[in-house]
């Protein structure tokens, strides 16, 4: 499931990891993000898109010639 967030991000693979945290945030409701009590939830999903993130980035980097 969290793949599948990732993907619809809207973000390139080159992009940094704050770019890949602030949209993340976008996709989140105002309420959300500002729910103390959601706030684990949130930073294991955070954690989720960095991790997709440096694994698309590998596979790039390492298809490069």
């Amino acid at each position: 499931m969290a793949y599948g967030i990732y993907l619809r991000l809207d973000i390139t693979v080159h992009d940094n990891w704050r770019a890949v945290i602030h949209a993340a945030a976008k996709k989140l409701a105002p309420r959300a993000r500002r729910d103390r009590a959601q706030r684990e939830a949130r930073h294991r999903s955070y954690r989720q898109m960095l991790e997709h993130h440096r694994e698309a980035h590998a596979i790039v980097s390492n298809r490069r010639l």
